[in-house]
């Protein structure tokens, strides 16, 4: 009853000085499937287990090209995903309409952070549900941005956003270190590790259907591996968990 009163707009703070919208907005991105970026001195990765609403539905979209240097991958709500890419896409596309050239990704990422912001400050407005990983690549280098529904965004090394992300944030953290000189094979490995690990109390393994990989960098567009490419890494990834298990795969002898 108490909580009732202050909770119907983003607008009203509760005695205890907190705005309980921008509570659930965060709340929905926890719940959201795990999403994880990796940056090194001249790669990001990003990577994010996809789920089904049921059986015969189709995996949900969480990685998003904005433009040829920057992308980004969603936790929570997927309708406010395809909001804010829409409003990221505009952003670019205006920049190059009037400069020519490419929009810094720390702009962009601003951008994002005060049109999340206006919503906390207008009634009949709500704050975006979705917590983003913003991968791009500028003149300055590869840049890996995290946003929150509340409008703050922060600038990572490796980072992980949704549910169940905190095992990989261990592994992260425990790696993080090394990922600046390692190649963009072994930036993606790791990343599919950090989601390993994030799926390990869900019901299914990871797989080509249930992963999604993108990469970018200084000569490397914005781009999503397909199936094939990815299985590739997953191929390389069961090889490696088996070796560590002190176990040899089965010979086939069909």
């Amino acid at each position: 009853m108490y909580r009732n009163l202050y909770d119907t707009d983003p607008t009203t703070w509760s005695p205890q000085g907190r705005i309980h919208q921008i509570e659930y907005a965060m709340e929905a991105v926890k719940q959201g499937t795990c999403v994880v970026g990796l940056r090194s001195k001249t790669h990001v990765v990003l990577g994010a287990l996809k789920k089904a609403q049921t059986q015969m539905s189709s995996h949900q979209q969480k990685l998003y090209k904005v433009d040829d240097h920057v992308g980004f991958a969603a936790s929570g709500l997927t309708a406010d995903a395809r909001v804010l890419a829409s409003y990221m896409r505009t952003q670019c596309q205006q920049e190059k309409y009037e400069f020519d050239e490419a929009l810094p990704v720390g702009r962009l990422v601003a951008d994002v952070g005060d049109r999340s912001q206006a919503n906390t400050q207008r009634m009949g407005k709500r704050p975006y549900g979705v917590g983003l990983l913003v991968a791009g690549s500028d003149m300055t280098g590869p840049h890996l941005f995290e946003t929150c529904p509340s409008g703050n965004y922060f600038e990572y090394e490796a980072m992980a956003l949704g549910s169940r992300c905190q095992s990989a944030k261990t592994y992260l953290e425990k790696h993080f270190k090394t990922f600046k000189e390692v190649s963009v094979d072994d930036l993606i490995m790791h990343a599919l590790k950090a989601l390993k690990k994030a799926s390990e109390t869900a019901d299914d393994e990871i797989t080509a259907e249930s992963v999604d990989i993108a990469i970018v960098g200084a000569e490397q567009k914005f781009k999503i591996l397909s199936n094939e490419e990815l299985q590739v890494y997953l191929d390389r990834l069961a090889s490696e968990v088996t070796a560590a298990e002190g176990g040899e795969a089965p010979m086939d002898t069909t």
